[in-house]
């Protein structure tokens, strides 16, 4: 077993070599759970509110001029591939934001420090931790280090693309039934996972899992999409009779 001590949120500032305000840290980290339970303390909703407008801005100038021949319609898909809960949450959970998190005792319980939105609204609150400490250079500095690794991820896959709505006007085009989604959730309240499964008419095809609803409709229907395709090209080929 590796001793390796895990990569924190702290170590990240410092490397970069961002100053950060150790008070304005903590109360990045702090939910408002601890906050109730402590008299009201001061928690992390206000940051998480400003950090959230610096990650926007951030990536989305950064995504504008790495991608100049994109219209605006694709890159608000690539924005949203990468500023959405889901994958802020994977980001936090690489710094093991959860270990850091003050959380009142009902969130412990229930495994607050691993939800996906509490993790993701922690990363946003210590990005504006870092504005207000260090500025807006070191702020896009920051959020450059947690998110230019998820968005070359995200582009290279092609999670931007809406499958459902490339699904449908497949559909359309073929003059398919319009898809339908079948769900099954499971898993704990605090963790659920999601499978979602295309239905065209009479046919079902391969599902797909996710940690949300809409992201587990995504996955089943490229499934969907690429199967359709796979089947249109044999029988396109296929000689008249």
């Amino acid at each position: 077993m590796s001793s390796a001590t895990p990569r924190r949120v702290a170590d990240l500032i410092r490397e970069l070599g961002i100053p950060i305000d150790p008070q304005l840290l903590q109360l990045a980290l702090t939910h408002r759970s601890w906050a109730y339970e402590h008299g009201g303390a001061p928690h992390n909703e206000r940051l998480e509110f400003l950090g959230d407008a610096v990650l926007g801005v951030v990536v989305t100038e950064h995504l504008f001029n790495l991608y100049p021949d994109d219209a605006e319609g694709l890159l608000a898909k690539k924005r949203a591939a990468v500023v959405n809960t889901y994958a802020l949450a994977d980001v936090a959970r690489e710094l093991n934001l959860g270990a850091d998190l003050r959380l009142g005792r009902g969130e412990t319980t229930t495994g607050g420090a691993d939800k996906d939105s509490i993790l993701a609204d922690a990363t946003e609150a210590v990005i504006a931790a870092v504005f207000l400490s260090a500025g807006r250079d070191a702020a896009e500095r920051f959020v450059h280090a947690l998110m230019d690794p998820l968005v070359a991820r995200a582009t290279a896959a092609g999670v931007t693309m809406d499958w459902k709505t490339a699904l449908q006007e497949l559909c359309s085009e073929r003059d398919l039934p319009t898809p339908r989604y079948a769900h099954v959730a499971s898993g704990p309240d605090h963790d659920k996972r999601f499978e979602a499964t295309a239905v065209v008419g009479e046919t079902t095809f391969p599902p797909a899992s996710a940690r949300s609803k809409k992201l587990a409709e995504q996955g089943a229907a490229e499934q969907a999409h690429a199967a359709l395709l796979a089947a249109f090209a044999v029988t396109d080929a296929a000689p008249a009779s």
